[in-house]
């Protein structure tokens, strides 16, 4: 789990949470009920489908902006969905500014930034 705050830029509301790093997620996705916390409504967003482990399903992009320690995001637009249950940090809208280490053994990870890569080299341009 990784901590992170979500702030809405139009309103200003945020809240921190934990969240799940999804390697094998494109986006960064927030269930529904957070989104609402955020103020955002849920079906105004830009209508998206979305293909998970477990199935397809419909999602409403929002902007967010994500915040860990050290590092926060400039707006990003996140898939938001009604079935999830935990914050998903995805690859292209977030993981791609780190450097990500897991040590499987001692159940650990760690973020860091590679301030030699530029924005392109980070998205495997």
């Amino acid at each position: 789990h990784l901590k992170q705050q979500n702030t809405n830029p139009h309103t200003g509301l945020s809240f921190t949470t934990q969240a799940l790093i999804d390697t094998g997620a494109d986006s960064c996705v927030l269930p529904k009920e957070l989104a609402d916390i955020l103020g955002h409504n849920f079906d105004k967003g830009e209508k998206s489908g979305i293909a998970s482990a477990t199935g397809n399903g419909i999602s409403y992009r929002h902007t967010v902006i994500i915040e860990v320690p050290g590092f926060q995001t400039d707006e990003i637009l996140v898939n938001v969905m009604n079935r999830l249950t935990v914050p998903l940090i995805g690859a292209s809208t977030f993981l791609h500014n780190f450097i990500l280490e897991i040590d499987y053994p001692r159940q650990r990870f760690s973020l860091r930034q590679d301030y030699a890569l530029n924005p392109e080299e980070r998205r495997g341009i």
